[in-house]
């Protein structure tokens, strides 16, 4: 296991000090982690102009999928002030971060996103976005409705490097990697909560002692998620260019919606057996012809769906239907029409995720959880007992939010129009 001489389990720690945050936390964690941050550049022009541009600057495992980064940390702010007068401010800090750290997975990649509440207050929606205000979206859910003005959103492969920049962006360090930090984001915010997550093998493993996942039987060591799937092959993916808004003010843009969701797993690990998590997570199909070895790494770039038949049949047949094999109804030329970021987490010490998606409309996102959701699969009956529906009853949902994601040009506080930023 990868422990230091303070007998730690390395990653599990520096998990830890991300959830806790904190100068003290970071402090330690530059202590234990003992990594150089690449910088990045004086040279705005040298940096895509869409924010939510990652994939080509991420790592990627040996099959071509990309590697999430492993540490995330989400911290919700508020507005009150002048959008003309604070917008210089807001750039100066977020062009800190991009001097002080690479855009990659070594480095940082972050996001500036606004609710709807941000738009309204200042007189209406953003032009041309389809970003409605947050609500629930299923009669089994009553989650709590974010409506901060702002989400920054910070990711990177090393925990010192998202504790930093967080703590930089709240005014708390005037150094970033050791550049300067000229501007931090509660000079114009007032800053409302953090959230923390990570994803990634052994993370999770590392990361169990919560509530929601049974004692009894641990979490794969080789797992990514909580699950004990890998679940970011590219072929379950939307690419960057469809998930972003291709016309009006604010082309180059994105919407990305933001949840919460509770994981219960007690059920998941001791009563499913493995062919049974296999058949909810992917399809009955893939349980059948034992199609996935470990956390699905031997399947490559795709889930391999394409021919797994109607969710309706399985449903039928066998009372059970695939996560993956429901989603299938809303492919685009074969692929997903959102781009899934999402990350597990132990904020408030339980087993949960922070499902973050990208789409060019919210529209987007609700049709794929309408499809995940399956109301009229779940309610018809196969050999006497209900279904399956995939992982479904496995989570609950305590939070969602709404946000646009400007193209870089915008992002510092733009109006519901999109000019003077």
């Amino acid at each position: 296991m990868d422990r230091d001489q303070r007998g730690v389990p390395r990653r599990e720690f520096l998990k830890a000090a991300v959830a806790i945050g904190g100068a003290s936390a970071l402090s330690a964690c530059l202590d234990r982690e003992e990594v150089s941050v690449p910088t990045g550049t004086d040279d705005p022009s040298s940096l895509p102009a869409r924010q939510h541009a990652w994939n080509a600057h991420a790592a990627r495992d040996d099959a071509g999928n990309v590697l999430p980064p492993r540490h995330h940390v989400l911290l919700h702010f508020d507005y009150d002030g002048d959008p003309e007068a604070d917008r210089a401010t807001v750039e100066s800090a977020l062009r800190s971060l991009e001097r002080a750290y690479e855009w990659s997975n070594d480095g940082l990649l972050f996001t500036l996103g606004y609710t709807p509440a941000y738009f309204d207050a200042l007189g209406g929606p953003p032009a041309g976005v389809d970003l409605p205000r947050p609500e629930a979206l299923s009669d089994l859910e009553d989650p709590t409705l974010d409506e901060p003005a702002a989400i920054l959103h910070l990711a990177s492969d090393h925990a010192q490097v998202v504790l930093e920049a967080g703590e930089a962006m709240k005014g708390e360090r005037d150094t970033a990697n050791d550049e300067s930090v000229d501007a931090a984001l509660t000079d114009a915010f007032s800053f409302v909560e953090r959230r923390t997550g990570f994803v990634g093998t052994g993370l999770p493993a590392d990361n169990q002692d919560v509530d929601g996942v049974p004692d009894s039987e641990p979490v794969d060591e080789d797992s990514p998620l909580y699950m004990g799937f890998k679940s970011d092959f590219e072929g379950s993916q939307a690419t960057e260019d469809r998930v972003t808004i291709q016309s009006g003010p604010f082309a180059g843009g994105t919407t990305q919606h933001v949840s919460h969701i509770d994981l219960d797993l007690r059920q998941w690990y001791e009563q499913d057996s493995r062919e049974q998590r296999e058949a909810k997570m992917f399809c009955p199909v893939h349980a059948d012809e034992d199609r996935i070895e470990g956390t699905g790494e031997n399947l490559g770039d795709d889930p391999q769906l394409d021919d797994s038949p109607p969710a309706e049949q399985t449903a039928r047949e066998d009372g059970i239907v695939g996560h993956g094999q429901k989603l299938k109804s809303v492919r685009e030329d074969g692929r997903p029409i959102i781009l899934r970021r999402d990350f597990d987490s132990t904020d408030g010490g339980r087993a949960g995720v922070h499902f973050l998606a990208l789409q060019r409309d919210i529209s987007d996102f609700v049709t794929t959880r309408d499809a995940m959701n399956a109301e009229d699969i779940s309610s018809e009956t196969a050999v006497g007992r209900r279904t399956n529906n995939g992982i479904r009853q496995y989570l609950s949902v305590t939070n969602r939010g709404n946000y646009l994601l400007p193209p870089r040009d915008l992002r510092a506080l733009p109006t519901p129009e999109g000019g003077d930023a």
